[in-house]
């Protein structure tokens, strides 16, 4: 199980549930530090040590480089999990030439999976699919996502959060489209608001953050992840979910059309096409 933004948050208490249970799993992350945290804490919750990767999403080159290492290293892969995200610096390109947020929340993780995908390939069958999990949000709503140029600047943080987070959910849709043929499942999930490191800067989120009872723990949080991860009912190609049930996207969203439009810039956002 190859989790992303797997060193905090979220992504951290997914692996580390996944690990206790049985689960092996691999771990992405950016920060040094918080990553070999991450391992520390799978590797007392499980008895086992993770391999772990370094890896900055907001760099294709890293992104490329950490994909061929983990395919190389590991030759199926049953469960990825796309879950790095970030809420970005507004109007600020990363080396690539493109917005920072949209890179983080979106190029990165579809490179990795086009990256991963013969792996994914190998694992899967029938009976037992592979399966893509994508963290998803309810800034989908209102993201300013153009899909013929993914990667152009977005005027603030939450547009350009929100503009990442629908092409999630483009993704997961086009995903399931292309690879459901080959035992691939591809389902996004919207968590809640989850108490984490997420949106420090924000001081929106830290408004936010003062009603306690609209937020979650990062282990409830990480409670639809799981099951998308394991539970054969999980198992609806290009599925969005929130607490473990069927959950409304705008239409702009879910449009296969766009999907498809999305899927052929993105290629070429980060030459593959």
């Amino acid at each position: 199980m190859v989790v992303t933004g797997a060193s905090s948050g979220i992504g951290l208490a997914g692996a580390t549930a996944l690990a206790r249970g049985g689960d092996e799993v691999v771990l992405l992350g950016r920060d040094p530090g918080r990553l070999q945290a991450a391992v520390e804490a799978v590797r007392e919750a499980s008895g086992r040590t993770p391999a772990a990767y370094r890896a900055d999403f907001a760099v294709l080159d890293e992104v490329r480089e950490v994909g061929r290492r983990v395919a190389d290293e590991h030759e199926l892969i049953h469960v990825l999990v796309n879950n790095a995200g970030q809420l970005a610096r507004a109007r600020h390109r990363t080396v690539d030439g493109f917005d920072l947020g949209v890179q983080v929340n979106h190029l990165g993780g579809f490179l990795l999976a086009n990256l991963l995908v013969d792996r994914l390939r190998a694992a899967a069958t029938p009976e037992e699919p592979a399966r893509i999990v994508t963290t998803g949000s309810l800034a989908e709503a209102w993201g300013t996502l153009d899909v013929n140029r993914p990667g152009r600047l977005q005027l603030s943080r939450w547009l350009g959060y929100g503009a990442g987070k629908q092409a999630n959910l483009l993704f997961t849709v086009e995903a399931a489209r292309r690879w459901t043929a080959y035992d691939i499942v591809a389902t996004c999930f919207f968590p809640g608001l989850v108490r984490s490191g997420f949106g420090g800067r924000s001081p929106l989120w830290a408004l936010a953050k003062l009603v306690p009872m609209a937020f979650r723990g990062v282990e409830e949080g990480a409670e639809t992840l799981l099951w998308l991860a394991n539970d054969p009912a999980a198992l609806v190609p290009g599925g969005y979910f929130a607490w473990r049930r069927p959950f409304a996207a705008t239409g702009r969203s879910t449009s296969p059309e766009r999907a498809r439009r999305l899927w052929d810039a993105s290629l070429t956002a980060v030459g593959l096409s």
